[in-house]
């Protein structure tokens, strides 16, 4: 067996250039981790600016050549086909939380693309990834998730702005100390409904573009300055664009409340999902720290 590397790690050849003979089983796989959003919360479909970066979390996806249509979960092999991929095996393994809001939705959509195509750069994996997310799976979502998971680096936060579509690297400084706490509740994207004539749009911009000066805010901050801003994100995501829910509100302000926790708000499209909790040292919340890493990559082997 022989296994190969893409030079650049989203980047591959495609099932025509390396099937040079028939009977020859192609094997390509790819790594793709999962997002924590810092701050800038429900920004992206109004040009605002969000702090990401990726974690230890991952889903890896491997798609192997078969003669005839493909096999697999019936969602992955309809997100599949819309990518235009050929008759494959495909198998999934991830500990990505499913609807915790850390892109798992994301993460396999980017799976699906970096596999069934050849040799696109970054920004178009995540803008295909959208489309088909949006198509198969029914999710009003934006790009933050792509981007932020195709454009990561290990140690590196990625600082978004939707308004240029442009991207760029911050260095998040030690004290910066993040854990997940679980609400224990899920919810699907497709039931999640961003656009909720329920909450009017203007409060939706406003929202984002406060959001978006908290993010500015973050970059100068040290971690208690940033816990305050992580807490004002919560009381936002709340009150103005109510999606948080009265049980979410408790547990986010029990954990506020803990000692050795400097913020902590709902992360994600809301409803459910991972609470990200700033703290001061390691030991304060059970779990481990999440770690930045590196971004999505994608392995051949035949």
């Amino acid at each position: 067996m022989k296994t190969r590397w893409a030079s650049n790690p989203i980047h591959g050849p495609s099932y025509e250039e390396t099937t040079e003979c028939r009977g020859i089983t192609v094997k390509v796989n790819a790594s793709v981790p999962a997002r924590i959003n810092i701050i800038g919360e429900h920004t992206d479909h109004f040009g605002g600016l969000s702090l990401t970066f990726s974690s230890q979390h991952r889903l890896e996806l491997t798609a192997s050549t078969r003669e005839e249509g493909s096999r697999g979960n019936q969602t992955v092999i309809n997100l599949w086909e819309a990518s235009g991929g050929w008759s494959a095996d495909l198998d999934v393994d991830s500990n990505i939380p499913i609807g915790a809001g850390l892109s798992s939705s994301a993460a396999l959509c980017v799976a699906i693309v970096m596999c069934s195509q050849n040799n696109i750069d970054p920004m178009e994996i995540s803008l295909e990834a959208q489309r088909i997310e949006n198509q198969v799976l029914r999710s009003n979502c934006g790009l933050m998730d792509q981007i932020s998971i195709t454009h990561s680096k290990e140690g590196i936060a990625t600082l978004l702005d939707f308004s240029r579509m442009s991207i760029e690297g911050f260095r998040m400084p030690d004290d910066w100390r993040f854990k997940l706490v679980d609400t224990g509740i899920r919810r699907s994207l497709s039931e999640t409904n961003y656009s909720s004539s329920e909450v009017k749009i203007e409060t939706r911009r406003i929202h984002a573009k406060e959001e978006s000066s908290r993010v500015r805010a973050a970059l100068s901050s040290d971690a208690r300055a940033l816990g305050t801003i992580l807490n004002e994100s919560h009381a936002s995501i709340s009150d103005n664009i109510r999606a948080s829910t009265p049980e979410i509100d408790n547990m986010v302000k029990e954990i506020q409340n803990t000692a050795g926790v400097l913020g902590a708000r709902l992360m994600g499209g809301g409803f459910g999902g991972m609470i990200l909790a700033l703290i001061e040292e390691e030991d304060v919340l059970p779990g481990e720290l999440l770690v930045s890493s590196g971004s999505a990559f994608l392995q051949e082997t035949l």
